[in-house]
């Protein structure tokens, strides 16, 4: 059974974050926020500016009392260890904002919005420096670790980009919907009824891999080498979209959440790393792929390419999942889940 944080909010509660001290930061609808302490106990909260929904919410690396809080087209800046009328407001989206990522460093914040774009606002200078684009909303950014200047994103165009801040252009680009394709094989492309439109951008320590939740259910999982990357694992995570994935900070432990009210706990190390087959043993998988095609559909095998990753832990959380963290909480590992109620679910997880 859950544990309910529930008097936070009085509205559906769509983000959360977990600052490096352990305060948790919650956003709702109606331009509510609210922080929460190591022992789930209310610390502050507020209605931001306007009363639009707070759609994201940040903790800065470098000095976790700073919390950035997107809403509407604005980004609030606050401290968190005591809530009240931002120390600054960043007006530089011309539409909705759905994510916000603060790099180690503090230097850089990137916001992308429902028109594709993201910008970068230099945090010393308070000013936008870059503006990287998507052909279609911007569901999610993220800065990788230890590497201040680069930048994963993913949005409704299908398009996953590998970006450095001093550049316009993605340094690499996968279409989701084309390497899909790719690996079924032509005859199955009428089988796209539900193209892979990404959610959410999870990178592990590392930094090398990350995942992508997506509308067709898979969770995919690649790898960065260089100016580039290539996708290692696909496989069906939930019934519905995908609209949450989140890496622990334990190597290779993924969480994701979906539209199917459940969230699953992943080991992926058995798989990264060591999808590094050779030409005869990948052109084998998509010969055995093409096999199990019947009527137009694919069996549960070829769906799954790589079928024995299974999930470790399944919590039938009963409800669409707005966005999943992870705390540590009394000593202990929890896994933090926001809903479409006005509640923060609170459920153990195994030690990983």
């Amino acid at each position: 059974m859950a544990v309910k944080w529930s008097d936070g909010h009085s509205c559906s509660v769509l983000c959360l974050n977990v600052s490096s001290e352990g305060l948790v930061a919650s956003g709702a609808e109606g331009g509510e926020l609210a922080v929460w302490d190591g022992r789930g106990v209310l610390a502050g909260r507020l209605r931001l500016p306007g009363a639009r929904d707070v759609t994201s919410v940040a903790f800065s690396p470098a000095c976790p009392a700073r919390l950035y809080a997107a809403h509407g087209e604005s980004v609030s800046l606050l401290d968190a260890r005591a809530l009240k009328e931002p120390a600054h407001c960043f007006q530089v989206n011309e539409e909705e904002i759905n994510c916000l990522a603060v790099n180690e460093a503090e230097s850089a914040l990137a916001a992308a919005d429902d028109a594709g774009a993201i910008k970068i606002i230099d945090l010393e200078s308070k000013k936008v420096s870059r503006t990287l684009r998507h052909s279609n909303i911007c569901s999610s950014v993220a800065f990788r670790p230890q590497r201040p200047q680069s930048l994963l994103s993913c949005g409704l165009d299908m398009q996953v980009m590998l970006w450095n801040l001093q550049k316009a252009r993605p340094l690499w680009t996968i279409n989701l919907q084309d390497s899909e394709m790719e690996e079924a094989g032509a005859q199955a492309a009428g089988q796209f009824f539900n193209p892979p439109l990404a959610h959410s951008l999870s990178i592990a320590s590392c930094g090398n891999v990350f995942s992508c939740g997506a509308q067709d259910g898979k969770v995919r999982i690649f790898r960065v080498t260089g100016v580039k990357f290539e996708q290692e694992l696909a496989f069906k995570g939930h019934s519905l979209g995908v609209s949450q994935v989140l890496f622990l900070p334990a190597a290779y432990w993924l969480l994701t959440g979906g539209n199917d009210g459940k969230v699953l706990l992943w080991d992926v190390s058995s798989g990264v790393g060591k999808q590094q087959k050779s030409p005869a043993r990948s052109l084998q998988r998509r010969k055995a792929q093409a096999s199990t095609k019947k009527e137009g559909k694919l069996n549960n095998t070829a769906l799954n390419e790589d079928a024995e990753i299974l999930p470790k832990l399944t919590i039938e959380h009963g409800e669409k999942v707005n966005w999943l963290s992870c705390a540590e909480l009394k000593g202990s590992k929890r896994v933090l889940v926001a809903d479409q109620s006005s509640s923060i679910s609170v459920y153990p997880l195994p030690d990983a």
